[in-house]
């Protein structure tokens, strides 16, 4: 008994004289804040490393132009209401796709009245081999009564009618102010938001930073077919996965570090 009374007198100084870890403070907060401004600066300094000189920016569309110099979409269309209905077709869908519903749609209407009446059951058999018929079937639909009633049946010349269009946003408001009407609009799409920030002629985050870094940065002589150039460059070229720097024209001048090698494309 006196034995165990011992041990546990023991016991209770060991415990006693052990201390306790105190708490370091952390700095987490500080910690938190320099690493988002290391990340800021790394950021800041890659965009000035990765944009292209002016000077390079006028070379590129020299070249593009000597290379292609009518460039136009591949959508096909005669009139710039044709040209609206395939552009708010190509949503999330290739050219080519939506080349082969409106051949055969077209024929048979090609004016906001003649679609009109087909009415959305009717128009959906032409579309439906493009991806998200059915809404873009209502979205088409919707759009043609709204020409008919507020605009004569023609398409507006102008960004905020267009834009209040259903179906239609401010890609596709650009393409048709640009092709159909010539005005310098940039339409950014997939393609020419990487063009943009590959090659570093107009690198930005958002859609609507690299079109307004792109109206900036390209001489005025380009603006007017600036979009197809580049859409078409990134379409063939500067695809997406594995670009085909061996063939491209301006590798030169481009400031992706990531160039695929010769004899790989």
């Amino acid at each position: 008994m006196a034995t165990k009374k011992v041990a546990a007198k023991k016991a209770v100084v060991k415990k006693a004289t052990v201390k306790k870890a105190t708490p370091q403070k952390t700095s987490g907060k500080k910690t938190t804040t320099k690493r988002t401004v290391a990340k800021k600066k790394s950021a800041a300094s890659w965009t000035s490393r990765s944009l292209m000189p002016a000077a390079d920016v006028r070379t590129a569309f020299e070249r593009w132009r000597e290379l292609n110099p009518h460039p136009t979409t591949e959508l096909e269309y005669t009139s710039p209401f044709e040209l609206l209905v395939a552009v708010v077709l190509s949503a999330q869908a290739t050219d080519v796709g939506v080349n082969k519903a409106t051949r055969r749609l077209y024929p048979v209407a090609n004016t906001p009245q003649a679609i009109a009446a087909l009415g959305v059951e009717k128009l959906k058999p032409y579309i439906a081999t493009i991806g998200l018929f059915n809404t873009k079937a209502a979205n088409v639909i919707a759009l043609c009564e709204r020409l008919i009633a507020e605009h004569d049946g023609e398409v507006p010349r102008d960004r905020a009618a267009l834009e209040a269009l259903p179906g239609v946003g401010r890609k596709t408001a650009n393409v048709v102010l640009n092709t159909a009407f010539g005005e310098p609009t940039m339409a950014v799409d997939t393609h020419i938001f990487r063009v943009s920030n590959r090659t570093g002629i107009a690198p930005g985050k958002t859609v609507l930073a690299v079109e307004q870094a792109l109206l900036k940065r390209v001489p005025a002589e380009f603006l007017i077919d600036a979009h197809h150039w580049l859409i078409l460059h990134g379409r063939y070229t500067c695809i997406a996965r594995k670009p085909a720097c061996g063939r491209c024209p301006i590798r030169d001048l481009c400031r992706f570090p990531d160039k695929t090698p010769d004899g790989e494309t």
